[in-house]
């Protein structure tokens, strides 16, 4: 599923494209929602919320969209190729100037804009939220606490939480804080909590203008990521392996409903102390070679 940072980026390069102009199309192949023609109305603006996006119209209704796994906008010039089969499209939005076409959009819905908080009045503030402020990071703190048993990567991926943090953010933020992914929220100090919830404020920040999501500073190919995806390659800070297991989470809970799915995390044993499943017996021989350390830009 898309980090918070994609789904902010995806929103603000729609709204640069859309808003204040009126479609000249406005397409939707949604099976429940074939039957709406949203030609003619103007976009207001659109707006992102967490890992949700609402196109808002000058008729008080807004278009929701959630990309899941797999889903996307497009922008395109008029008349150019579409890099999708178009049997995935879902919704085509265009003005004289681009078309924005949502391939695989599984979860698209149109709605009152006043009844926007039916699909985000649950979720917990948004990381990339206009106007976060101490505030926000002390309520996340408070719901990170409210189960001190939960462990804390399973935290971070709850939006109900926060907004924004997935698979990949989950794991460079507890290897910046230097704890397990399955370590209790019970056993993290109140500086680790607070720490949490900057990094996760920072990190979306820095990488929600621009494609490219570093946790590193490094820009480099192979170089943005401390952990994530790297199992089995050496940790830059101290040459233990990386390793991957798998760690329960409750998924979808940002969309009203849980399910249990074991999702990857990665993590290094000697960087991140604390609880994990069990690892597989070390090979003898060399350790791994010392991969060169980013330099700290953040």
């Amino acid at each position: 599923m898309p980090e918070g940072d994609t789904v902010f980026l995806a929103g603000r390069r729609l709204h640069d494209a859309l808003a204040g102009q009126e479609l000249t199309r406005g397409e939707l192949r949604h099976p429940r929602l074939v039957q709406h023609d949203l030609a003619g109305r103007t976009v207001l603006e659109v707006v992102s919320v967490g890992k949700h996006l609402f196109t808002r119209f000058d008729d008080a209704t807004s278009l929701h969209s959630h990309f899941r796994m797999d889903g996307s906008w497009h922008l395109y010039r008029p008349g150019r190729p579409w890099k999708g089969p178009d049997h995935q499209v879902r919704a085509i939005l265009a003005v004289p100037e681009r078309v924005a076409v949502g391939f695989r959009l599984h979860d698209l819905d149109l709605l009152p804009t006043e009844r926007e908080d039916t699909w985000v009045g649950h979720l917990g503030p948004d990381l990339l939220g206009e106007g976060w402020g101490p505030d926000d990071a002390a309520e996340v703190e408070r719901r990170l606490r409210a189960d001190p048993a939960r462990e804390l990567g399973a935290a971070l991926l709850d939006q109900r939480v926060a907004c924004g943090v997935g698979n990949l953010y989950k794991a460079e933020i507890c290897f910046l804080v230097g704890v397990s992914p399955w370590t209790p929220v019970r056993d993290l100090s109140d500086q680790q909590v607070h720490d949490v919830v900057a990094w996760a404020h920072k990190l979306l920040s820095r990488n929600a203008w621009r494609p490219e999501q570093s946790t590193t500073g490094d820009l480099g190919d192979g170089a943005q990521h401390w952990v994530f995806e790297r199992g089995g390659r050496g940790c830059r800070r101290c040459r233990d392996v990386v390793q991957s297991a798998g760690q329960a989470e409750t998924q979808h809970a940002d969309r009203g409903s849980p399910e249990r799915e074991d999702r990857i995390a990665y993590f290094c044993p000697t960087c991140q102390p604390g609880p994990h499943p069990p690892l597989p017996p070390r090979r003898r021989g060399r350790r791994p070679q010392q991969q060169s350390v980013p330099r700290a830009r953040y």
